[in-house]
């Protein structure tokens, strides 16, 4: 059986299924969580940005891999 959470639109993955969009909806939900934690301590826009950046990165990344693993398609190697 070949999972189809995704289907690849240009350089992004838009979602295709519940699970798809849920796993887009909990990594949107991660990082407005991280954003609000961090603006709750930081002095500057630029603090802000400094300390979601890394965070944002990861959930980003982690979500592109399980969306590119999951749209059908062969995976580039």
């Amino acid at each position: 059986m070949q999972l189809r959470w995704f289907r690849r639109f240009g350089w992004v993955y838009r979602p295709v299924s519940a699970i798809g969009w849920g796993i887009t909806i909990i990594t949107a939900a991660l990082i407005v969580n991280v954003f609000l934690a961090v603006d709750r301590h930081s002095h500057s826009a630029s603090d802000t940005l400094w300390g979601v950046f890394p965070y944002a990165v990861c959930f980003l990344v982690l979500a592109n891999w399980v969306a590119s693993h999951t749209c059908g398609e062969a995976v580039p190697r």
